[in-house]
């Protein structure tokens, strides 16, 4: 009978991808997925430490595998991956005695296999011992800056949607991000293999290509000194088979006219674009080190719609930074309500481990001060999408359809370009077509139509 493995994925898209090339390399190694921890001979935790309580997450996590070995009897080999592996290194095994076997680093997971293989190896049987690993455990973190992957290993999760990574690691060093130090520096993926991967994915089906990056837009292929991020577009734009391309996420700092332009031309690009402000205040921009201005992202704003006019801008928003006022977060407010961004993903700050904010700013911005500067955020947020998807009813969109419904068996859901998560009525057969959709009423977080009467519904 063979092994079975399970993988449990915090975070990121960049994590979710991880994890497919994870799942790729047992299966190649003999394992079978499953959903279940207690079926599970292997259970990989891939964890993300961007995120606030990200660290308690795990060790609750690691706590609840405890418990199960304890009640059923059944012990995995646990392997913690990502970020947070990267981050805390040898201090799981001291707050989570006993339960992890290895722990891998972000630069280190093409040796999953192999070290899971020597864990169980060198595992005694019986209770953990000691207070901090138990023999045989293993710990792998050194940085390895090969970014290549061997092509077809990828286990890829969606059957509509790729994931192909260009770039990792980063180098900007924002005063309140910690992937610098947990993914390490900046390293590009060559044109050449970028390029085999999205050939690959579009034979296998996928019609819409998402490139990865902490900072997409500063891409420079290693294996040829022309191509930078725009010509990177139209390389993916010319592979057959491909019918939608997404990138996360560009930094405003690198958004040229000549990325817009390209974005403009290409009509596979689609019109939505990231945008990560964090703040609406110069000031505690400043003390982020994003190297830009309110006025000049407002600036960007307003050239980036004059180039592309149908485009949706998403962003990133951090409350309660500190030092920030009751004045700033106004700031925050108002540059929101200016630039009316179609989604946002908002956060109240929280220390991440050894960055710069962490060891040179005090967190003096009050709990519930955060608390409730962030309400007020989301609320404003919520009209903002209410009043946008709104326009869309009795319009007809194209909707590339990706997925069934989690809450109703008879319906799908799909996404225009501009991103707005569409739900309609139809058939599985359905998944991977684009198709014209009348929207008849919307929310905050989606809309819902059906196909249009003047179009001609699919063949089955």
């Amino acid at each position: 009978m063979a092994r079975k493995y399970l993988i449990e994925t915090f975070g990121c898209q960049m994590n979710v991808h991880d994890s497919e090339r994870m799942a790729g390399l047992l299966e190649q190694a003999g394992y079978e997925a499953t959903d279940e921890a207690g079926d599970a001979d292997v259970v990989v935790i891939n964890t993300c430490s961007v995120r606030e309580r990200a660290e308690e997450k795990l060790y609750t996590r690691l706590g609840e595998l405890r418990m199960l070995a304890a009640e059923q009897g059944h012990d995995p080999i646990v392997a913690v991956a990502g970020c947070v592996a990267q981050q805390e290194g040898e201090a799981i095994f001291t707050r989570s005695p006993g339960v992890a076997d290895v722990v891998i680093g972000t630069q280190q997971i093409r040796r999953l296999p192999m070290l899971i293989e020597d864990a169980a190896a060198h595992r005694p049987s019986g209770a953990a011992s000691g207070p901090k690993r138990r023999p045989g455990a293993l710990l792998a973190l050194d940085p390895y800056d090969d970014v290549t992957w061997p092509l077809g290993v990828t286990r890829r999760s969606d059957p509509v949607k790729a994931y192909v990574t260009i770039i990792e690691g980063c180098n900007e060093f924002c005063s309140f991000c910690v992937v610098p130090y947990t993914r390490g520096h900046e390293r590009m993926r060559p044109r050449a293999d970028i390029l085999a991967e999205l050939r690959e994915a579009a034979a296998t089906g996928h019609r819409e290509v998402q490139l990865l990056g902490q900072i997409v837009n500063h891409y420079a292929a290693p294996d040829d000194p022309s191509c930078d991020f725009s010509a990177l577009l139209e390389a993916v734009h010319a592979v057959d088979g491909i019918e939608r391309i997404r990138f996360a996420s560009p930094h405003p700092r690198h958004v040229s006219r000549r990325f817009l332009d390209t974005m403009a031309r290409l009509p596979k690009v689609c019109r939505h674009l990231h945008l990560p402000v964090q703040s609406g205040s110069t000031r505690v921009l400043d003390a982020m080190r994003r190297r830009y201005s309110r006025d000049r992202y407002l600036d960007l704003v307003a050239e980036i719609r004059r180039v592309l006019p149908e485009v949706a801008l998403s962003t990133d928003m951090i409350v309660g930074f500190p030092g920030e006022t009751a004045a700033d977060f106004e700031e925050t407010l108002s540059l929101t309500a200016a630039v009316r961004y179609h989604s946002m993903f908002s956060f109240k700050y929280s220390p991440r481990p050894n960055t710069l904010a962490d060891k040179r700013l005090a967190d003096d911005v009050d709990e519930r001060e955060k608390t409730r500067r962030i309400v007020a955020l989301q609320a404003l947020q919520r009209d903002i999408q209410s009043s946008l998807n709104d326009a869309l009813v009795g319009r007809t969109v194209d909707v590339l359809v990706d997925a069934a419904s989690r809450r109703r068996e008879t319906e799908l859901s799909g996404r225009t370009s501009t991103n707005v998560v569409v739900n309609l009525p139809g058939p599985p057969a359905w998944i991977g077509r684009t198709l014209p959709v009348r929207i008849e009423r919307a929310g905050p977080h989606s809309v819902w139509g059906r196909i249009d009467n003047g179009a001609s519904a699919p063949s089955l």
